[in-house]
């Protein structure tokens, strides 16, 4: 089997970094050696075809490939796939809308304990520029207006000087680039030339050795040599039958051992599960024995301080309603007292949310809410301008605003400076890549070599065997020496 010439692995290596005008000359050159060189007369226009045979090497009885006959059975089945999307689609609108009302028939029989709290909408006003605005509209006052104005005049200073540096990183980066892959295709021009030089002496290689090894059989003392057919054949289904047994054994060993291996990270695992749950048993022991303590010991003195411990230990060990009775039924407590106290805490253990605080989450009344948390450098700029006689504002502002275009700059000089490196190690590595790949090339290049010649040298020595004259023989001989010098796969500078 052959690969295209415009394909080949020398050629991809040498696209890889050519622009598209080099690749496109670079092909149309190859395309032009290829008309050039293998357009040729008709050989022997003579009616015979023995002589043609001889020439082109052309066997008796050559079957086609297996696989030239192989049909593709998928039908065509391209609208399926679409209505089955649009039933899809359907259908899942279909299951939502059961959801809906699944949801709805919930929520008119879910008990207070259970039903899910209110919640305040919380707007945040994270960005300086978004604060500024706010403070504008909900109070237009002279300060509010020139902080406002002042920041957003800075941010658009802001936003011009970064794209001014980042602009110059950018240009800066793709001038390093450039020198970088110059130096690269450089050094790429001698790793070419390896591969260029070792494909063409493979074929002066093999050139070499068949006519040494054909002129055994064009000599005249012929008769003396022995019958070679079959000599350069090479059989590996032992080896290969002794590799598959081999690959058989070590998947079994491998099964083996990763069944092994999930039942002892099992074992473990249960282990580990089986400690845990003696540890929570023993935390859950020492608890009960702290609340068995404090209801022993309760007096009215204490009673109040008695509550919130009791309320916080059987919360800690998740005490449900008859837990919370058995330990707090013995307190020596006022009745209705400690039946009140009992209730709440029975009724906190079968509520499955709790209102968080109105300082963070707002009251729980459903309506929008506004605060502010700005960690912008702007921040500092906007109290400067609201209180201009504050020379802390002033230093705040400028310190940390200088500090924040240090730290920008740098981290731009950083990345510029770290892309330019990785493009450096990158091209090294591909030159070194490149330069490995030398070796492969060439292997590559002489086992297509062998797979094109040797089905034609074996045909020469099938001919040997039956006798053919050696003038036949030389012109099998020619004409296999003529492929391996011009044949595929082909050789590109």
């Amino acid at each position: 089997m052959t690969i295209s010439p415009l394909r080949d692995g020398e050629t991809i290596r040498q696209q890889r970094n050519l622009t598209n005008s080099q690749k496109r000359a670079n092909s149309e050159t190859k395309e032009g050696v290829l008309v050039n060189n293998f357009i040729k007369d008709c050989p022997d226009c003579a009616t015979n075809l023995d002589s043609t045979c001889d020439t082109l090497v052309i066997s008796e009885s050559v079957k086609m490939p297996s696989r030239l006959y192989e049909q593709d059975n998928n039908s065509n089945k391209s609208l399926l796939p679409i209505s089955a999307l649009a039933v899809g689609v359907m259908g899942v609108v279909a299951l939502a809308s059961a959801f809906v009302r699944r949801n709805t028939r919930i929520n008119l029989k879910i008990s207070n304990e259970k039903r899910l709290p209110a919640t305040t909408r919380n707007v945040a006003l994270n960005e300086e520029t978004h604060q500024a605005l706010y403070q504008m509209i909900q109070s237009p006052t002279r300060k509010t207006i020139l902080a406002g104005v002042g920041v957003l005049t800075l941010t658009a200073m802001a936003f011009m000087g970064k794209t001014f540096f980042d602009g110059f990183k950018e240009v800066w980066v793709k001038k390093r680039e450039a020198d970088i892959q110059k130096n690269m295709q450089e050094q790429l021009i001698n790793i070419e030339t390896q591969s260029f030089a070792g494909k063409i002496q493979i074929t002066r290689s093999m050139l070499s050795e068949k006519v040494q090894e054909f002129g055994r059989y064009l000599s005249d003392d012929r008769e003396k040599i022995l019958p070679n057919f079959g000599k350069h054949l090479q059989f590996t289904g032992k080896k290969g039958q002794e590799a598959s047994s081999n690959s058989n054994i070590n998947y079994f060993l491998l099964g083996i051992a990763t069944l092994a291996s999930i039942v002892g990270l099992g074992y473990l695992s249960l282990k580990n599960l089986s400690k845990s749950k003696n540890y929570l048993e023993k935390a859950v022991k020492e608890t009960e024995d702290k609340i068995g303590s404090i209801v022993k010991h309760s007096s009215a003195d204490t009673k109040d301080n008695d509550k919130k411990l009791l309320e916080a230990y059987l919360q800690s060990i998740d005490a449900k309603e008859d837990t919370i009775k058995e330990f707090l039924g013995n307190l020596n407590w006022d009745k209705k007292e400690l039946d009140e106290f009992i209730q709440k805490l029975v009724k906190k253990s079968k509520t499955s949310t709790t209102k968080v605080n109105e300082t963070i989450g707002g009251d729980g009344t459903p309506k929008p809410t506004f605060y502010s948390h700005v960690d912008d450098y702007r921040a500092f700029f906007y109290n400067w301008l609201l209180d201009t006689d504050n020379k802390q504002f002033k230093q705040l502002f400028f310190g940390i605003t200088g500090l924040t275009a240090l730290s920008y700059g740098g981290k731009l000089a950083g990345e510029a400076i770290k892309e330019v490196q990785v493009k450096k190690l990158n091209a090294k590595t591909e030159v070194e890549l490149q330069n490995r790949l030398v070796s492969t090339e060439l292997r590559n290049f002489k086992s297509k070599k062998d797979a094109a010649i040797q089905p034609l040298v074996d045909e020469f020595y099938k001919q040997v065997d039956n006798g053919k004259p050696k003038e036949e023989l030389k012109v099998m001989a020619d004409n296999i020496l003529l492929e391996i010098k011009n044949g595929p796969p082909f050789v590109y500078s």
